[in-house]
Order: structure tokens, then sequence, then C-alpha cells
């Protein structure tokens, strides 16, 4: 198998695939939600940096706009603007 993790000793990232493999599918959903909520903070840390002065809702208006598309974000948050 080659290497999917060029930095990890091959023994090593065989030991983690089969770690995953064998995790019961409620725990992985786990992890990708718990990932996915990691992502938001951090998007949402740097749309705060670069906007000081947004307020909440134009916040979650841009963090819209980067999870769903500018036109997407409009249709959805139309009636917030």
């Amino acid at each position: 198998m080659s290497a999917l993790f060029p930095d990890t000793h091959p023994k090593m990232e065989a030991l983690q695939i089969e770690l995953i493999r064998r995790m019961p599918p409620a725990k992985k959903m786990a992890i990708v939600d718990g990932l996915n909520e990691t992502i938001k903070t951090l998007a949402i840390s740097g749309l705060k940096e670069r906007h000081p002065n947004a307020t909440a809702e134009e916040i979650r208006f841009l963090l819209a706009e980067l999870m769903l598309g500018s036109e997407l974000a409009r249709k959805v948050y139309a009636h917030a603007r």
C-alpha cells in the first residue's frame, strides 16, 4: 500500500487505518462532527479578524457565503438582510 501521509511511518499509518476501519460508525460520525465544528470556529475567527466591526448577524451571513457560496447564501439569508 502506498503511503497516504509521507510524514507517518508506514506501520503506524497501517495501524491508524485499521483502527479507523474497526471504529463504530457513530464514533466516526462524532469525529467528523467535531472536525466540522472546529473548521466552523476557525472560519468565524478569521471572519471576525478580517471584519472587526461586523455584527453577529453579518458574521453569520459571511460564514454562509463561505460555506454555501454567495448566490445560495443570499437566497437562504434574504430575510435577514
